[in-house]
Protein backbone atom coordinates (compact mmCIF):
# COMPACT_ATOMS: atom_id res chain seq x y z
CA UNK A 1 0.00 0.00 0.00
CA UNK A 2 1.49 3.34 -1.20
CA UNK A 3 0.43 6.69 -0.92
CA UNK A 4 1.26 8.98 -3.69
CA UNK A 5 4.96 10.12 -4.07
CA UNK A 6 7.77 7.84 -2.89
CA UNK A 7 10.99 8.03 -2.03
CA UNK A 8 13.72 5.16 -2.49
CA UNK A 9 15.91 3.60 -0.02
CA UNK A 10 18.49 4.42 -2.44
CA UNK A 11 18.08 7.68 -3.15
CA UNK A 12 17.62 8.75 0.47
CA UNK A 13 20.98 7.12 1.40
CA UNK A 14 22.58 8.97 -1.04
CA UNK A 15 21.24 12.31 -0.26
CA UNK A 16 22.44 11.58 3.38
CA UNK A 17 25.86 10.82 1.93
CA UNK A 18 26.10 14.32 0.18
CA UNK A 19 25.35 16.24 4.05
CA UNK A 20 28.09 17.32 6.30
CA UNK A 21 27.34 16.31 9.67
CA UNK A 22 30.02 14.36 11.50
CA UNK A 23 29.92 11.06 12.80
CA UNK A 24 31.15 11.34 16.03
CA UNK A 25 28.68 9.10 18.12
CA UNK A 26 29.57 5.56 19.41
CA UNK A 27 27.59 3.13 20.89
CA UNK A 28 28.53 4.04 24.43
CA UNK A 29 27.22 7.48 23.56
CA UNK A 30 23.91 6.12 22.19
CA UNK A 31 23.16 4.07 25.11
CA UNK A 32 23.85 7.11 27.57
CA UNK A 33 21.48 9.20 24.73
CA UNK A 34 18.54 6.80 24.54
CA UNK A 35 18.88 6.41 28.87
CA UNK A 36 18.83 9.96 29.07
CA UNK A 37 15.92 10.51 26.91
CA UNK A 38 13.81 7.96 28.63
CA UNK A 39 14.49 8.11 32.48
CA UNK A 40 13.37 11.37 33.57
CA UNK A 41 9.55 13.04 34.01
CA UNK A 42 7.67 9.90 33.32
CA UNK A 43 9.65 7.94 36.37
CA UNK A 44 10.04 11.26 38.46
CA UNK A 45 7.09 13.19 38.02
CA UNK A 46 3.88 10.83 36.65
CA UNK A 47 4.64 8.11 38.84
CA UNK A 48 2.01 9.95 41.08
CA UNK A 49 -0.64 9.64 38.05
CA UNK A 50 0.26 6.26 37.45
CA UNK A 51 -0.85 5.96 41.21
CA UNK A 52 -3.95 7.77 40.96
CA UNK A 53 -5.09 5.40 38.24
CA UNK A 54 -3.80 2.21 39.11
CA UNK A 55 -2.91 2.28 42.53
CA UNK A 56 -0.20 -0.46 43.30
CA UNK A 57 -1.47 -1.77 39.77
CA UNK A 58 0.90 0.79 38.51
CA UNK A 59 3.75 -2.07 38.62
CA UNK A 60 1.44 -3.69 36.01
CA UNK A 61 1.02 -0.37 33.79
CA UNK A 62 4.91 -0.36 33.91
CA UNK A 63 4.94 -3.29 32.17
CA UNK A 64 2.36 -3.24 29.60
CA UNK A 65 3.61 -0.02 28.77
CA UNK A 66 7.52 -1.59 28.14
CA UNK A 67 6.44 -4.52 26.83
CA UNK A 68 4.55 -2.21 23.90
CA UNK A 69 7.88 -0.46 23.46
CA UNK A 70 9.99 -3.54 22.89
CA UNK A 71 8.41 -4.62 20.50
CA UNK A 72 8.47 -1.52 18.75
CA UNK A 73 12.32 -0.96 19.47
CA UNK A 74 12.81 -4.48 17.39
CA UNK A 75 11.45 -2.86 14.79
CA UNK A 76 12.92 0.39 14.66
CA UNK A 77 16.32 -1.50 15.21
CA UNK A 78 15.42 -2.72 11.84
CA UNK A 79 14.95 0.07 10.10
CA UNK A 80 17.59 2.24 11.58
CA UNK A 81 20.35 -0.28 11.06
CA UNK A 82 18.61 -0.49 7.23
CA UNK A 83 18.63 3.06 6.71
CA UNK A 84 20.94 5.33 9.09
CA UNK A 85 20.29 8.81 8.35
CA UNK A 86 18.44 11.18 10.79
CA UNK A 87 15.24 11.51 10.25
CA UNK A 88 13.92 8.23 11.98
CA UNK A 89 10.05 7.28 11.32
CA UNK A 90 9.46 9.87 9.07
CA UNK A 91 12.28 8.98 6.79
CA UNK A 92 11.31 5.36 6.69
CA UNK A 93 7.27 6.25 6.22
CA UNK A 94 8.49 8.02 3.63
CA UNK A 95 10.63 5.08 1.44
CA UNK A 96 7.39 2.97 2.62
CA UNK A 97 4.27 4.50 2.27
CA UNK A 98 4.78 8.02 0.46
CA UNK A 99 5.11 11.38 1.22
CA UNK A 100 1.82 11.82 2.62
CA UNK A 101 2.40 9.40 4.91
CA UNK A 102 5.63 10.90 5.57
CA UNK A 103 4.49 14.17 6.66
CA UNK A 104 1.96 13.05 8.54
CA UNK A 105 4.26 10.83 10.52
CA UNK A 106 7.00 14.11 10.98
CA UNK A 107 4.18 16.48 11.89
CA UNK A 108 3.06 14.16 14.70
CA UNK A 109 6.85 13.48 16.29
CA UNK A 110 6.55 17.11 16.83
CA UNK A 111 4.13 15.92 19.40
CA UNK A 112 6.61 13.45 20.69
CA UNK A 113 9.84 15.52 20.58
CA UNK A 114 8.81 18.89 20.91
CA UNK A 115 5.86 18.61 23.65
CA UNK A 116 7.33 15.84 25.30
CA UNK A 117 10.26 17.92 25.96
CA UNK A 118 7.75 20.89 27.20
CA UNK A 119 6.40 18.46 29.56
CA UNK A 120 10.27 17.72 31.35
CA UNK A 121 10.80 21.39 31.43
CA UNK A 122 7.66 21.59 33.65
CA UNK A 123 8.71 18.24 35.44
CA UNK A 124 12.37 19.97 36.54
CA UNK A 125 10.59 23.39 37.18
CA UNK A 126 8.31 21.04 39.90
CA UNK A 127 11.46 19.42 41.28
CA UNK A 128 13.74 22.75 41.61
CA UNK A 129 10.95 24.60 43.17
CA UNK A 130 10.36 21.74 45.62
CA UNK A 131 14.34 21.71 46.23
CA UNK A 132 14.39 25.34 46.91
CA UNK A 133 11.71 25.80 48.93
CA UNK A 134 12.81 22.99 51.08
CA UNK A 135 16.53 23.88 51.56
CA UNK A 136 15.59 27.38 51.93
CA UNK A 137 12.09 26.91 54.28
CA UNK A 138 10.11 29.30 51.88
CA UNK A 139 7.41 29.64 49.35
CA UNK A 140 7.57 30.53 46.04
CA UNK A 141 5.08 31.94 44.47
CA UNK A 142 2.47 29.96 42.06
CA UNK A 143 1.91 32.56 39.52
CA UNK A 144 5.44 32.41 38.55
CA UNK A 145 6.15 28.99 39.13
CA UNK A 146 2.79 27.01 37.46
CA UNK A 147 1.61 27.84 34.29
CA UNK A 148 -1.79 29.87 33.36
CA UNK A 149 -3.55 26.22 32.66
CA UNK A 150 -2.07 24.83 35.67
CA UNK A 151 -3.25 27.18 38.11
CA UNK A 152 -0.74 30.29 37.69
CA UNK A 153 0.32 32.97 35.06
CA UNK A 154 3.78 31.91 33.55
CA UNK A 155 6.46 28.79 34.26
CA UNK A 156 9.68 30.90 35.15
CA UNK A 157 11.66 27.85 35.93
CA UNK A 158 10.91 25.87 32.54
CA UNK A 159 11.45 28.77 30.69
CA UNK A 160 14.98 29.62 31.73
CA UNK A 161 15.80 25.47 31.61
CA UNK A 162 14.36 25.36 27.93
CA UNK A 163 16.43 28.45 26.48
CA UNK A 164 19.08 27.05 28.83
CA UNK A 165 19.70 23.46 26.83
CA UNK A 166 18.70 25.15 23.55
CA UNK A 167 21.71 27.04 23.88
CA UNK A 168 23.98 24.06 24.67
CA UNK A 169 22.61 22.33 21.46
CA UNK A 170 23.42 25.38 19.44
CA UNK A 171 26.83 24.54 20.39
CA UNK A 172 27.79 21.03 19.48
CA UNK A 173 26.73 17.48 18.99
CA UNK A 174 29.63 15.94 20.91
CA UNK A 175 29.61 18.75 23.11
CA UNK A 176 25.75 18.11 24.07
CA UNK A 177 26.14 14.05 24.25
CA UNK A 178 28.83 14.30 26.62
CA UNK A 179 27.99 16.69 29.15
CA UNK A 180 24.70 14.22 28.75
CA UNK A 181 26.23 11.13 29.45
CA UNK A 182 27.68 12.73 32.78
CA UNK A 183 24.10 13.53 33.56
CA UNK A 184 22.89 10.31 33.13
CA UNK A 185 25.19 8.76 35.70
CA UNK A 186 23.74 11.36 37.99
CA UNK A 187 20.53 10.61 37.39
CA UNK A 188 20.86 7.05 37.79
CA UNK A 189 23.11 6.93 41.04
CA UNK A 190 19.54 9.04 42.26
CA UNK A 191 17.21 6.44 41.42
CA UNK A 192 19.76 3.71 42.86
CA UNK A 193 20.11 5.42 45.94
CA UNK A 194 15.73 5.68 45.90
CA UNK A 195 16.00 1.78 45.70
CA UNK A 196 18.37 1.26 48.05
CA UNK A 197 16.52 3.14 50.56
CA UNK A 198 12.62 1.95 49.69
CA UNK A 199 13.07 -1.72 48.69
CA UNK A 200 14.50 -2.61 51.82
CA UNK A 201 11.21 -1.00 53.92
CA UNK A 202 8.60 -2.52 51.75
CA UNK A 203 5.49 -3.40 53.60
CA UNK A 204 3.79 -6.06 51.41
CA UNK A 205 0.39 -4.33 52.45
CA UNK A 206 0.95 -1.61 50.60
CA UNK A 207 0.25 -3.88 47.34
CA UNK A 208 -3.30 -4.80 48.39
CA UNK A 209 -6.00 -3.71 47.07
CA UNK A 210 -3.24 -4.25 44.09
CA UNK A 211 -5.90 -2.88 41.30
CA UNK A 212 -8.56 -0.63 42.65
CA UNK A 213 -9.55 0.34 39.81
CA UNK A 214 -9.49 -2.61 38.04
CA UNK A 215 -8.12 -3.49 34.71
CA UNK A 216 -8.79 -0.71 32.86
CA UNK A 217 -7.13 1.36 35.59
CA UNK A 218 -4.01 -0.41 34.65
CA UNK A 219 -4.25 0.13 30.94
CA UNK A 220 -5.79 3.69 31.61
CA UNK A 221 -1.94 3.93 33.77
CA UNK A 222 0.22 2.15 31.31
CA UNK A 223 -1.37 4.74 28.34
CA UNK A 224 -0.36 7.55 30.42
CA UNK A 225 2.59 6.08 32.21
CA UNK A 226 3.64 4.68 28.07
CA UNK A 227 5.25 8.75 28.38
CA UNK A 228 8.02 7.21 30.92
CA UNK A 229 9.59 5.15 28.17
CA UNK A 230 9.02 7.56 25.25
CA UNK A 231 12.73 8.67 23.80
CA UNK A 232 14.50 5.61 23.03
CA UNK A 233 14.08 6.48 18.91
CA UNK A 234 15.53 9.46 19.51
CA UNK A 235 18.90 7.18 18.80
CA UNK A 236 17.53 6.65 15.15
CA UNK A 237 17.42 10.14 14.75
CA UNK A 238 21.09 10.40 15.70
CA UNK A 239 21.63 7.60 12.92
CA UNK A 240 23.44 9.88 10.32
CA UNK A 241 25.72 11.15 13.03
CA UNK A 242 26.85 7.56 14.25
CA UNK A 243 30.00 5.72 13.34
CA UNK A 244 29.19 2.33 12.62
CA UNK A 245 25.22 2.86 12.85
CA UNK A 246 24.40 -0.58 11.10
CA UNK A 247 25.48 -1.92 14.24
CA UNK A 248 25.30 0.87 17.10
CA UNK A 249 21.91 1.84 16.48
CA UNK A 250 20.24 -1.49 17.39
CA UNK A 251 22.92 -1.53 20.27
CA UNK A 252 22.01 2.07 21.59
CA UNK A 253 18.11 0.84 21.09
CA UNK A 254 18.01 -2.23 22.71
CA UNK A 255 20.48 -1.68 25.68
CA UNK A 256 18.73 1.38 26.87
CA UNK A 257 15.39 0.26 27.10
CA UNK A 258 16.15 -2.66 28.66
CA UNK A 259 18.32 -0.92 31.77
CA UNK A 260 15.22 1.43 32.14
CA UNK A 261 12.72 -1.36 32.53
CA UNK A 262 14.64 -2.75 34.86
CA UNK A 263 15.32 0.92 37.04
CA UNK A 264 11.30 1.25 36.55
CA UNK A 265 9.92 -1.63 38.26
CA UNK A 266 12.31 -1.78 41.49
CA UNK A 267 11.37 2.36 41.65
CA UNK A 268 7.67 1.53 41.21
CA UNK A 269 8.36 -1.57 43.99
CA UNK A 270 9.75 0.62 46.22
CA UNK A 271 7.53 3.72 45.79
CA UNK A 272 4.76 0.96 46.67
CA UNK A 273 5.84 -0.85 49.00
CA UNK A 274 7.54 1.86 51.30
CA UNK A 275 4.98 4.62 51.24
CA UNK A 276 1.97 3.05 49.28
CA UNK A 277 -0.14 4.18 46.59
CA UNK A 278 -3.65 4.64 47.12
CA UNK A 279 -5.91 6.44 44.67
CA UNK A 280 -7.44 9.87 46.21
CA UNK A 281 -11.15 9.83 46.83
CA UNK A 282 -13.73 12.08 46.90
CA UNK A 283 -15.31 12.56 50.33
CA UNK A 284 -18.56 10.50 49.00
CA UNK A 285 -15.98 7.89 48.08
CA UNK A 286 -16.03 8.69 43.80
CA UNK A 287 -12.94 8.29 41.81
CA UNK A 288 -11.10 11.61 40.79
CA UNK A 289 -9.33 11.89 37.64
CA UNK A 290 -5.99 12.25 37.62
CA UNK A 291 -4.58 15.72 36.99
CA UNK A 292 -8.42 17.15 37.21
CA UNK A 293 -9.14 20.74 39.45
CA UNK A 294 -11.15 18.29 42.02
CA UNK A 295 -7.86 15.84 42.64
CA UNK A 296 -6.23 19.38 43.13
CA UNK A 297 -8.90 20.49 45.75
CA UNK A 298 -9.22 17.29 47.50
CA UNK A 299 -5.34 17.38 48.32
CA UNK A 300 -5.36 20.82 49.66
CA UNK A 301 -7.93 19.11 51.85
CA UNK A 302 -5.86 16.48 53.22
CA UNK A 303 -3.89 16.80 55.90
CA UNK A 304 -0.95 14.76 57.47
CA UNK A 305 0.78 12.87 54.90
CA UNK A 306 -0.06 13.80 51.50
CA UNK A 307 -0.85 10.74 49.17
CA UNK A 308 1.69 10.08 46.30
CA UNK A 309 -0.94 11.00 43.71
CA UNK A 310 -0.72 15.00 45.39
CA UNK A 311 2.74 15.09 44.93
CA UNK A 312 4.50 17.02 42.26
CA UNK A 313 8.02 15.55 43.26
CA UNK A 314 6.86 11.96 43.78
CA UNK A 315 9.92 10.44 44.66
CA UNK A 316 11.54 13.08 46.94
CA UNK A 317 8.05 12.92 48.42
CA UNK A 318 8.60 9.63 49.00
CA UNK A 319 11.79 9.57 50.66
CA UNK A 320 10.37 13.22 52.55
CA UNK A 321 7.82 10.49 54.37
CA UNK A 322 9.52 7.20 55.24
CA UNK A 323 12.28 9.71 56.85
CA UNK A 324 15.02 10.35 54.73
CA UNK A 325 15.10 14.21 53.91
CA UNK A 326 18.49 14.49 53.10
CA UNK A 327 18.40 11.95 50.66
CA UNK A 328 14.81 13.46 49.57
CA UNK A 329 17.27 16.77 49.30
CA UNK A 330 20.25 15.01 47.29
CA UNK A 331 17.75 12.94 44.90
CA UNK A 332 16.12 16.44 44.31
CA UNK A 333 19.58 17.81 43.53
CA UNK A 334 20.20 15.11 41.24
CA UNK A 335 16.96 15.57 39.36
CA UNK A 336 17.50 19.41 39.20
CA UNK A 337 20.75 18.87 37.82
CA UNK A 338 20.15 15.80 35.36
CA UNK A 339 16.63 16.36 34.26
CA UNK A 340 17.64 18.76 31.63
CA UNK A 341 19.46 15.51 29.63
CA UNK A 342 15.98 14.46 28.58
CA UNK A 343 14.92 17.81 27.22
CA UNK A 344 18.42 17.87 25.73
CA UNK A 345 17.62 14.35 23.88
CA UNK A 346 14.49 15.51 23.11
CA UNK A 347 15.04 18.72 21.67
CA UNK A 348 17.90 17.36 19.81
CA UNK A 349 15.30 14.55 17.90
CA UNK A 350 13.36 16.82 17.49
CA UNK A 351 15.21 19.42 15.41
CA UNK A 352 16.51 16.40 13.41
CA UNK A 353 13.46 15.75 12.07
CA UNK A 354 12.89 18.59 10.64
CA UNK A 355 16.10 19.20 9.68
CA UNK A 356 15.59 16.19 7.21
CA UNK A 357 12.02 17.44 6.01
CA UNK A 358 13.63 20.82 5.18
CA UNK A 359 16.67 18.68 3.58
CA UNK A 360 13.03 16.77 1.39
CA UNK A 361 11.86 20.42 0.81
CA UNK A 362 9.11 20.21 2.80
CA UNK A 363 9.58 22.83 4.83
CA UNK A 364 11.68 25.98 4.27
CA UNK A 365 14.92 25.64 3.15
CA UNK A 366 16.67 27.98 5.49
CA UNK A 367 15.54 25.22 8.67
CA UNK A 368 18.43 22.95 7.20
CA UNK A 369 21.15 25.34 7.53
CA UNK A 370 24.33 24.44 9.23
CA UNK A 371 26.05 26.80 11.74
CA UNK A 372 29.59 27.66 9.75
CA UNK A 373 31.27 27.11 13.02
CA UNK A 374 29.64 24.17 14.89
CA UNK A 375 28.50 22.54 11.99
CA UNK A 376 24.86 22.36 13.82
CA UNK A 377 21.24 22.76 12.53
CA UNK A 378 21.08 26.08 14.10
CA UNK A 379 17.99 27.92 12.77
CA UNK A 380 15.82 24.76 13.54
CA UNK A 381 17.49 23.77 16.78
CA UNK A 382 16.23 28.04 18.29
CA UNK A 383 13.04 27.29 16.32
CA UNK A 384 12.18 24.43 18.12
CA UNK A 385 13.73 25.57 21.30
CA UNK A 386 11.08 28.65 21.61
CA UNK A 387 8.64 26.42 20.77
CA UNK A 388 9.42 23.92 23.45
CA UNK A 389 9.95 27.15 25.86
CA UNK A 390 6.07 28.57 25.14
CA UNK A 391 4.50 24.93 25.82
CA UNK A 392 6.14 24.51 29.20
CA UNK A 393 5.51 28.00 30.28
CA UNK A 394 1.48 27.42 29.89
CA UNK A 395 0.48 24.05 29.93
CA UNK A 396 0.50 21.63 33.16
CA UNK A 397 3.23 18.21 33.00
CA UNK A 398 0.04 15.93 32.62
CA UNK A 399 -2.06 16.74 30.12
CA UNK A 400 1.99 18.32 27.66
CA UNK A 401 2.47 14.32 28.20
CA UNK A 402 -0.67 12.71 27.04
CA UNK A 403 -0.74 15.01 24.23
CA UNK A 404 2.76 13.52 23.58
CA UNK A 405 1.94 10.38 23.82
CA UNK A 406 -0.98 10.29 20.65
CA UNK A 407 1.56 11.65 18.25
CA UNK A 408 4.10 8.94 19.75
CA UNK A 409 1.75 6.21 19.36
CA UNK A 410 0.68 7.16 15.85
CA UNK A 411 4.57 7.20 14.71
CA UNK A 412 4.92 3.65 16.23
CA UNK A 413 2.35 2.26 14.67
CA UNK A 414 3.58 3.47 11.29
CA UNK A 415 6.96 1.95 12.13
CA UNK A 416 5.37 -1.73 12.92
CA UNK A 417 3.34 -1.35 9.61
CA UNK A 418 6.71 -0.26 7.83
CA UNK A 419 9.05 -2.86 8.81
CA UNK A 420 6.27 -5.34 7.71
CA UNK A 421 6.13 -4.02 4.27
CA UNK A 422 9.49 -3.44 3.52
CA UNK A 423 9.93 -7.72 4.25
CA UNK A 424 7.72 -8.17 1.39
CA UNK A 425 8.84 -5.16 -0.68
CA UNK A 426 12.42 -5.33 -0.36
CA UNK A 427 13.21 -9.12 0.99
CA UNK A 428 16.56 -9.03 -0.33
CA UNK A 429 18.11 -5.43 0.64
CA UNK A 430 20.99 -6.28 3.51
CA UNK A 431 19.62 -6.05 7.30
CA UNK A 432 22.58 -6.17 10.01
CA UNK A 433 19.92 -6.80 12.49
CA UNK A 434 16.66 -8.55 11.97
CA UNK A 435 13.39 -8.16 13.96
CA UNK A 436 13.08 -11.77 15.22
CA UNK A 437 10.02 -13.35 14.65
CA UNK A 438 8.73 -10.31 12.43
CA UNK A 439 5.33 -11.48 11.60
CA UNK A 440 4.40 -11.84 15.44
CA UNK A 441 6.06 -8.90 16.50
CA UNK A 442 5.04 -6.72 14.30
CA UNK A 443 1.33 -6.89 15.11
CA UNK A 444 2.02 -6.97 18.55
CA UNK A 445 3.34 -3.33 18.52
CA UNK A 446 0.40 -2.47 15.99
CA UNK A 447 -2.19 -4.08 18.33
CA UNK A 448 -0.05 -2.32 21.48
CA UNK A 449 -0.12 1.21 19.73
CA UNK A 450 -4.21 1.09 19.38
CA UNK A 451 -4.88 0.00 22.58
CA UNK A 452 -3.24 2.56 24.39
CA UNK A 453 -4.28 4.96 22.40
CA UNK A 454 -7.84 4.24 23.22
CA UNK A 455 -6.94 4.25 26.91
CA UNK A 456 -5.65 7.73 26.78
CA UNK A 457 -8.08 10.59 28.02
CA UNK A 458 -10.13 11.95 25.71
CA UNK A 459 -9.26 15.51 25.10
CA UNK A 460 -5.72 13.98 24.40
CA UNK A 461 -7.52 11.29 22.13
CA UNK A 462 -8.71 14.59 20.14
CA UNK A 463 -5.63 16.77 19.82
CA UNK A 464 -3.76 14.27 16.87
CA UNK A 465 -6.33 14.05 14.77
CA UNK A 466 -6.76 17.95 14.98
CA UNK A 467 -3.04 18.61 14.96
CA UNK A 468 -3.00 16.28 12.26
CA UNK A 469 -5.49 18.46 10.51
CA UNK A 470 -3.43 21.56 10.60
CA UNK A 471 -0.39 19.68 9.60
CA UNK A 472 -2.37 18.89 6.14
CA UNK A 473 -3.11 21.93 5.95
CA UNK A 474 0.21 23.32 5.71
CA UNK A 475 1.44 20.40 4.07
CA UNK A 476 -0.98 21.15 0.97
CA UNK A 477 -0.49 24.56 0.91
CA UNK A 478 3.47 24.97 0.90
CA UNK A 479 5.23 21.39 1.28
CA UNK A 480 3.91 19.58 -1.43
CA UNK A 481 4.46 22.71 -4.08
CA UNK A 482 8.68 22.79 -3.40
CA UNK A 483 8.74 19.04 -2.44
CA UNK A 484 11.52 17.63 -4.32
CA UNK A 485 9.57 14.65 -5.61
CA UNK A 486 7.26 16.94 -6.71
CA UNK A 487 6.92 16.30 -10.80
CA UNK A 488 8.95 18.58 -13.07
CA UNK A 489 7.41 20.39 -15.25
CA UNK A 490 6.74 19.74 -19.35
CA UNK A 491 9.32 21.42 -21.50
CA UNK A 492 7.93 24.21 -23.07
CA UNK A 493 6.71 23.24 -26.63
CA UNK A 494 9.15 24.40 -29.85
Amino acid sequence: MKFDRQKSLTSILETAQARNLKKELGPFQLVMLGIGAIIGTGIFVLTAEAAQKAGPGMMASFVIAGFVCAVTALCYAELAAMVPVSGSAYTYAYAVLGEIIAWMVGWALVLEYAVAASAVCVGWSKYAVGLIEHAFDMSLPDALTLGYFDGGFINLPAIFIGLLVTALLVRGTRESATINAVLVVIKLVALIMFIALTVPVMNSANFHPFAPLGTSGIIGAAASIFFAYVGFDAISTAAEETRDPQRNVPIGLIGALAICTVFYLLVAAGAIGSYGATPVTAADGSTLASGSHELVARCAQLSGSLPLACSGEALAHVLRAIGHPGASQLLGLAVFVALPSVILTMIFGQTRIFFVMARDGLLPAVLGRTHARYRTPHVVTIATGLGVVFGAAFFPVGKLADISNSGTLFAFLIVSLAVMMLRRSDPDRPRSFRTPLVWLIGPLSVAGCIVLYAFLPTSAQWVFPIWGAVGLSIYFAYGRRRSHMRPLPDPPAR
